[in-house]
């Protein structure tokens, strides 16, 4: 079994045992409905944010990014820019040291520090919240360099390359890094996620619009890529319902504990939800990607009614 088929089947596990998450079934037919009136629009990188269009430069951005896209627990602590989300800000800011001093090297990245990343970041140093999280970026940065220059002669491409064309093969050696393993345990079950692994194969593919370092045969092999804005959505356009001492803890803006039952079940639940509007838009005779949904509900995230409503949090790397 590959490892995409096995978060697919995990999170199904999960899904039905969960006994603080539940799945409203009777839901899916209709949002399905509104997703086929409304279909989602072709995934973008957008070039303000991004680093795109500088070829193999590109491709270590993304892979740059990707390896410390998280912090969304952190993100209330976070300086953001003007009218940006935590997401937003930290692109921006890679994009902008991309564009004044090239691409970080595997050399590079095997030796910065915490404050290196507030420098880049543009972050306070002296906040503890958000020096947790400046090492935490520290450490996967300082993990990618050392596995570049170990197995890759120092080549963010060279490992792309590796890949084959294959989102799963690419996950599998993305999840060779410890903070790329995002795994948890959940009543005796190992519980993959690889929420930045698969998020960094997507957004390959963006970036190179499906060509080249962005050809995969494989793309409808990712599921949703697992965090806290898309199980939020789920939540609040019914597809997912929380007990009330879940919602009650999120309501009070509380830390959900990184890898708690409670924490695996939003995650796993709102990866088998989404599976099941896939297939029910495939009943239907429409093919649509769970990374194509993904996009479409992380979008709707960000509008007013939305984001007027507590989500959960969790401080941790892997989302």
């Amino acid at each position: 079994m590959d490892s995409l088929q096995r978060v697919r089947d995990v999170c199904k596990a999960v899904s039905e045992q969960a006994s603080h998450v539940h799945i409203n079934r009777d839901s899916i037919p209709a949002c399905a409905e509104s997703l086929l009136r409304n279909p989602p629009e072709k995934p973008t990188l957008d070039p303000f944010h991004h680093y795109v269009g500088h070829g193999d430069d590109t491709v270590a951005f993304i892979i740059t990014l990707d390896a410390i896209n998280f912090g969304s627990g952190y993100f209330p602590h976070l300086r953001k820019r003007p009218g940006m989300s935590g997401y937003f800000t930290i692109a921006s800011s890679l994009t902008d040291f991309f564009t004044a001093n090239g691409s970080l090297s595997a050399h590079d990245l095997q030796g910065i520090t915490a404050r290196d990343c507030a420098a880049i970041f543009g972050q306070d140093i002296t906040d503890p919240v958000i020096t947790e999280l400046l090492e935490l970026f520290s450490r996967a940065l300082s993990d990618l360099g050392a596995y570049l220059a170990h197995r890759f002669h120092g080549s963010f491409t060279e490992l792309v390359v590796a890949a084959n064309h294959s989102v799963v093969r690419l996950v599998d050696i993305l999840r060779a890094m410890p903070l790329f393993n995002d795994e948890e345990l959940y009543r005796g079950m190992k519980v993959p996620f690889y929420k930045r692994a698969q998020i960094t194969a997507s957004d390959l593919a963006l970036a190179f619009d499906g060509k080249g370092a962005g050809e995969f045969h494989d793309l409808d092999r990712l599921t949703i890529f697992a965090d806290n804005m898309v199980p939020h959505v789920l939540r609040i356009d019914g597809l997912l319902s929380y007990d009330k001492d879940l919602l009650a803890c999120i309501e009070r803006e509380e830390i959900i504990p990184a890898g708690s039952e409670e924490e695996i079940e939003i995650r796993a639940c709102a990866v088998r939800a989404v599976e099941l509007i896939v297939q029910a838009m495939a009943a239907s005779g429409h093919h649509v990607t769970a990374q194509q949904l993904d996009t479409a509900l992380w979008d709707r995230g960000h509008n007013p009614e939305y984001k007027a409503i507590f989500r959960h949090r969790t401080r941790t790397p892997y989302y």
